[in-house]
């Protein structure tokens, strides 16, 4: 009987992580789910040729909204002569970052729902032009997919539900292409050359001037343009905030230029990754530049997705990105929210050896010491070697002990002479 009710446990324990709905599907494959539908054949294919199934397939909560071949065909002087990027974009507009059903779309308010798409995590949509305004007829229940601008004419209907796999995917269709307002379908692709001038970016972006200069004086800008060659870089760039956030204790400015220069590259990633990869990022240790600087297994970074942001973790500070300063494929130029300081050199370890040696990067300025003639009144010799505060407080508490003591001792031998006198 025991055996059988543990077994029936263990029978019900597989069966709810199995079906649990909060149970994300791994590796979720869009494009095998489209091929099944031949009239979604050619947006499938542009799915596949701009790479933008690749980044579907590590996500786990989409709304896709496919558009079928006939309603495809008629743009389809638009789809061929335009740049495989802006192609690439539009399909992205056409990806809700959002597990929507059906029941969910009829629930929308006639004012609409603005829905990020991955087109907007890219960082290359103006504003908030990106998304999109889902909104709902109330006299029919027919949905519209808007540009968030609200003067903008309508883009497309829903018309009807293909496939859904709550709560990870859901799969409409609809009757136009969308693209995005504002969006120039037949612009030339512009791709960043390489050699990028990141400084410039950043002195454009206004708020990471002290990057900007940092990068400048140390030479490593250079460095990062050589390297955005074959699979690109990523950089994390604090804003000047962050800068004027650190306390005197972590002495950035301090350091020698060479180790400044290593925290510099502690900033990047030596890959192109636009937010999306971030976003979904499989393996979340990452080799910075540093890395290779410094030797594997050293200078990592931890990136991770938490509350719906990127965080990266160095192990003594915890940041997250905020902004996307820049995103073309060879180069993406995030904003952060602290200035990432490797353990490797700020960490309490890494400190302690320096100050212990006195001598080193960070290690501690001196303490200033009294000259004799400024000395406070404590039985201390004036030393300007560096001592921890603990023991400038025990050689306080002494010097006090001792005097108490001399002062007891010479009352004694007064009682005693008088005793002797009288």
């Amino acid at each position: 009987m025991a055996k059988f009710t543990i077994s029936k446990f263990t029978l019900f324990i597989v069966s709810y992580l199995l079906l649990s709905p909060s149970s994300p599907i791994v590796a979720l494959n869009i494009t095998t789910l489209l091929s099944v539908y031949p009239d979604l054949s050619d947006f499938n294919n542009l799915l596949t040729t701009t790479s933008v199934a690749e980044d579907l397939n590590r996500r786990s909560s989409v709304t896709l909204l496919a558009v079928p071949n006939h309603f495809l065909r008629s743009s389809s002087d638009l789809t061929h002569r335009s740049s495989p990027a802006n192609i690439a974009d539009v399909i992205r507009y056409h990806v809700l970052l959002q597990y929507l059903s059906w029941s969910e779309l009829r629930q929308i308010p006639p004012a609409g729902k603005l829905v990020t798409t991955l087109y907007q995590t890219t960082g290359r949509a103006t504003n908030n032009l990106g998304a999109v305004n889902i909104t709902r007829d109330p006299l029919d229940g027919t949905v519209y997919i808007r540009s968030p601008v609200s003067y903008s004419p309508l883009n497309a209907t829903i018309l009807s539900l293909i496939k859904t796999l709550p709560y990870n995917v859901s799969i409409f269709t609809i009757n136009s292409l969308l693209v995005p307002y504002g969006f120039d379908l037949m612009a030339s692709e512009n791709r960043p050359p390489l050699g990028l001038n990141i400084t410039r970016v950043l002195i454009d972006g206004h708020n990471f001037n002290v990057a900007a200069s940092m990068l400048t004086a140390s030479g490593v800008a250079e460095e990062f343009q050589a390297d955005e060659g074959g699979a690109g870089i990523t950089v994390f760039v604090p804003t000047d905030d962050a800068f004027a956030d650190l306390s005197t204790t972590e002495r950035l400015q301090s350091l020698p230029a060479e180790r400044k220069a290593v925290v510099l590259k502690f900033h990047v990633l030596h890959s192109y990754y636009p937010l999306g990869s971030l976003e979904s990022i499989v393996n979340p240790v990452q080799p910075t530049l540093a890395t290779e600087a410094m030797g594997a297994g050293t200078f990592t970074l931890n990136i991770t997705r938490v509350n719906g942001s990127v965080a990266i973790d160095t192990g003594i500070v915890q940041a997250s990105v905020t902004q996307t300063v820049f995103d073309q494929n060879p180069v993406s130029i995030f904003a952060v929210s602290k200035v990432l300081l490797p353990r490797e050199i700020f960490g309490r370890e890494a400190l302690g050896a320096t100050r212990s040696g006195n001598a080193g990067v960070g290690a501690a300025p001196p303490e200033i010491s009294f000259s004799p003639e400024n000395s406070p009144s404590l039985e201390i010799p004036p030393t300007h070697l560096s001592s921890s505060p603990g023991l400038r407080e025990e050689i306080r508490s002494g010097a006090a002990v001792t005097g108490v003591q001399r002062t007891a001792v010479a009352v004694a031998l007064c009682c005693i002479a008088l005793y002797l006198v009288v």
